[in-house]
């Protein structure tokens, strides 16, 4: 089994809150990034994928194949946007790092596996210090 991580990296600004709650009760519980008028960071995206090695192609997926997948179903989308009100697949949600990579996660599986891939692991870092895993 071989694993491959593609590395990107995007804009976007969000707020982290519950429209039902006051603003003091959004700050009390989500901190500074509850910031009614947003705020932004410089993510890193890492995607990995795995699977079995073509005798016929030396690899089982093209890069240029996983970038374009990662480029048309999130970094288009998010790229310097508002992921609570630009982004139709974070509607409804609250702009976590945690809930983005669930979302990232059901973007990309379809895509991915229908190159016989698998997808193994979202991982985002919100900052140098905040890096979120999910593996589905």
């Amino acid at each position: 089994m071989i694993y491959i991580t593609r590395r990107e990296t995007f804009c976007a600004a969000h707020r982290m809150c519950r429209d039902e709650w006051s603003d003091e009760k959004n700050l009390e519980v989500f901190g500074k990034c509850s910031n009614p008028n947003w705020h932004g960071h410089n993510y890193v995206l890492s995607v990995t994928v795995r699977g079995e090695i073509s005798e016929e192609l030396g690899f089982f997926i093209n890069l240029t194949t996983l970038k374009q997948i990662i480029q048309e179903k999130i970094i288009d989308k998010v790229d310097h946007r508002n992921l609570n009100t630009e982004v139709s697949f974070m509607k409804g949600k609250i702009a976590t790092t945690e809930n983005m990579a669930v979302a990232f996660w059901n973007e990309l599986k379809p895509a991915i596996e229908k190159y016989g891939a698998k997808l193994h692991r979202v991982r985002i870092s919100e900052t140098e210090n905040n890096t979120i895993e999910y593996y589905g």
